[in-house]
């Protein structure tokens, strides 16, 4: 089988015009970025305001193992097997960033036979939108450093200045720094850090936004540092608000691209589900869904990561609600989670898959039984897989109640996810769906992650640092005990350690920083070993990169 890229560059695109036109989008509410991407102009929510809504398929998976579950994959594919049986359904889903893209993953539009093009585009710099973000943020950074320099009016305390900067890379090395280095001219020495750029709030408030004037009244409140006597500042305090919109005036607006088989693509924001609230933008979401019957959307890890974010954070600024979850499991991941070895996961093994139905069953749990969401479980083929496993599985699923379907979406594109896609519309048409929120927005912030890790991670309790307790109090006291809250934690196990598999108990969660992000409208809550700032593998996949003198892009899975 070629490679992604391989495959990628051999497709044959429509015009980006034509793909709008399918949608009912005239020329006049696009602005194309070359023939195969662009941005549609917001506008098209208000002309669209009393249209129905078609029904949001939600994709998640397992929690994630090395090998990878391909979320993604399964997402366009199913797009594509749905547009096969001829549904007028589009994909949204998130931006990649560079940091994973040269770190990890190589890439991150899908692969195979389902993919969103154009995937070097995509995959790299894009529209721009991550840059904007990026640049938006440290503008408001170097705007809070540049007043204290400048006589520091508003009574600053520099060492409580809690907005750090960004960057669109992994790198260990910026973690922990020290900036103001040189003397007065310099400004004021203190410790601060760097975040990755699908960390930053900006980037929660760019996908969380219904249009410029929500975008702004978000940002006027972002609390960016304190003051000598504790009073709070805000970026509306340091007059940077009309400038950071500025940058994002265009990174608001959603891209349009296509899948692989020409489907609606809608791929717009970025953040991370382990240390953000990890889905697509909340306008390129409702959009699709005013434009198209059927919209699969994708969040970020498993049920306990980008989906209860979705749910819990995101879902309360809209009427928007799942008609129905897909599941994504593998052979691989699933002897993963029975306790075997990355270099055996190819072996067959029934003892390990069976025991690693208990990770499946808690995901199941989470979203059938914590949210209301009937789910389908998508089993991602791969070419070694064991056909007696996989029929464990399918037996497995059906001893739940739970429709499931092996799919074959990376090596047949569309037709590899019929069989997926039709025990979908069946659950649609079943209905059944009663979605509902975990928890009460007027609980206290530790009630909510106390219900958050018993009920969604399997914890026996939680640990606050003293550091946290503070936080919490004082944010309490502050009047922002009524925000939602969005736990940052390990990807690769239901708790906040990275070595347990399966579905452990006994455990106890440790939040050992709460940090407050008043414009996106939550609380942010550090568990564990989990850092803002991601580090490069011993071999980060940018070594395998390259581009010829034809501008031929090589490396990019």
């Amino acid at each position: 089988m070629l490679s992604d890229i391989e495959i990628a560059q051999q497709a044959r695109l429509r015009p980006i015009v034509e793909v709008a036109g399918d949608l009912g989008l005239t020329p006049e509410e696009i602005e194309p970025y070359g023939k195969y991407k662009a941005k549609v102009g917001l506008d098209v929510l208000s002309r669209l305001e009393d249209a129905p809504l078609g029904k949001l398929i939600y994709t998640t998976g397992i929690t994630a193992t090395p090998a990878g579950e391909g979320k993604t994959c399964t997402a366009v594919g199913l797009a594509q097997a749905l547009g096969k049986l001829g549904k007028r359904v589009s994909v949204a889903i998130r931006e990649p960033s560079l940091g994973p893209t040269f770190g990890v993953k190589g890439g991150a539009a899908g692969g195979g036979y389902s993919q969103v093009l154009p995937m070097e585009d995509i995959n790299l710099h894009f529209t721009g939108d991550i840059h904007a973000v990026g640049a938006a943020h440290n503008l408001l950074a170097a705007m809070i450093d540049n007043h204290i320099t400048h006589g520091n009016a508003l009574g600053i305390d520099p060492l409580r200045v809690v907005w750090r900067r960004v960057i669109d890379v992994s790198d260990r090395q910026l973690r922990n720094i020290v900036v103001g280095l040189g003397g007065k001219g310099n400004g004021f020495p203190r410790e601060t850090g760097f975040d990755i750029t699908a960390a930053s709030e900006v980037m929660a408030i760019l996908c969380l936004a219904r249009g410029m004037g929500d975008l702004k009244e978000r940002l006027r409140r972002m609390v960016v540092a304190y003051t000598f006597d504790g009073r709070p500042v805000t970026a509306q305090d340091l007059g940077a608000v009309g400038a950071m919109a500025i940058l994002l005036k265009d990174a608001i607006k959603p891209n349009l691209v296509q899948t692989l088989e020409g489907q609606p693509a809608f791929v717009h924001g970025g953040p991370f589900a382990n240390i953000a609230h990890g889905n697509s933008s909340l306008v390129a979401t409702e959009l699709a869904l005013r434009l198209s019957d059927y919209v699969v959307t994708e969040g970020g890890f498993a049920s306990d990561l980008g989906a209860e974010k979705f749910f819990d954070i995101v879902l309360r600024l809209t009427s928007i609600r799942p008609a129905v979850a897909v599941v994504v499991v593998s052979v691989r991941a699933l002897h993963h989670h029975g306790g075997v070895e990355k270099s055996r996961l190819q072996d067959k093994n029934l003892a390990a898959l069976q025991k690693g139905y208990e990770n499946l069953d808690k995901h199941l749990e989470n979203l059938r039984d914590n949210f209301g969401v009937p789910c389908v479980v998508a089993i991602n083929r791969f070419p070694h897989d064991d056909k007696e496993e996989l029929e464990s599985i399918l037996a497995h699923c059906n001893e739940l109640g739970v429709r499931a379907a092996i799919s074959e979406v990376v090596a047949r594109g569309g037709e590899g996810g019929i069989d997926l896609a039709r025990e979908v519309l069946s659950a649609i048409e079943e209905g059944g769906a009663r979605f509902r929120f975990l928890y009460d927005l007027d609980m206290s912030v530790k009630d909510k992650i106390e219900v958050l890790a018993r009920r969604v991670y399997g914890a026996q309790g939680v640990i606050f640092t003293a550091e946290a307790d503070r936080t919490i109090r004082t944010l309490t006291e502050q009047g922002f005990s009524t925000l939602p809250v969005c736990v940052a934690k390990t990807q690769l196990s239901l708790s906040d350690d990275p070595s347990l598999r399966g579905a452990p108990t006994g455990w106890t969660l440790t939040v050992r920083e709460v940090r407050l992000a008043s414009g996106a409208g939550f609380i942010v809550a550090l568990c564990g070993p989990i850092m803002t700032m991601p580090g490069l593998p011993a071999h980060p996949a940018a070594e395998r990169m390259d581009i010829d003198d034809n501008g031929r892009i090589a490396g990019l899975s």
